[in-house]
């Protein structure tokens, strides 16, 4: 799984505006989701845009359906949207992309990447170089925890 960097001006997901019908490349949010998910037509890609309070488990019976989920982070300090992330990947089983919206700084790709995260929109004035660089300095350290990539801790990897 690789983190990618969205340019959100060539971004074709959009959010349902109230009212309208459904729509490829549409993002509804939790109770617009609640509202229309036993009508929205199988075949028309949909993403969910969920705020980071929202429960994530209540949609462990139709986060499959969705093409994307982008969790916001309305501050960089808030974290909630990392917990929000590893439950869709490790108890929810989603394999769709995960996508990090908001205050997304370059510092926090190592993080959403090791929580579940595939792509972020990161905020203006933030470079994908530097988010790159911080990816790859990691990724030749390595990390001692377990996480929704490698579920082993470093100790658990050598012993098998």
């Amino acid at each position: 799984m690789l983190l990618r960097f969205i340019d959100s001006l060539q971004d074709p997901w959009i959010a349902l505006a109230d009212g309208e019908a459904p729509a490829p490349h549409r993002l509804l949010n939790l109770a617009q989701w609640q509202q229309q998910h036993d009508t929205w037509p199988a075949a028309t890609a949909f993403g969910l845009a969920l705020a980071n309070d929202d429960d994530v488990e209540s949609l462990v019976a139709s986060a499959h359906r969705a093409s994307l989920v982008t969790l916001n982070f309305p501050k960089w300090t808030d974290g909630r949207a990392y917990s929000q992330a590893h439950l869709l990947r490790a108890r929810l089983r989603y394999a769709g992309q995960i996508r990090a919206v908001g205050d997304v700084v370059a510092d926090m790709a190592p993080l959403l990447h090791r929580c579940g995260f595939d792509a972020a929109v990161l905020r203006t004035g933030q470079s994908a170089a530097t988010a790159e660089c911080a990816l790859s300095f990691f990724k030749r350290l390595g990390h001692y925890q377990g996480d929704v990539i490698e579920a082993r801790p470093v100790f658990a990897r050598k012993a098998a």
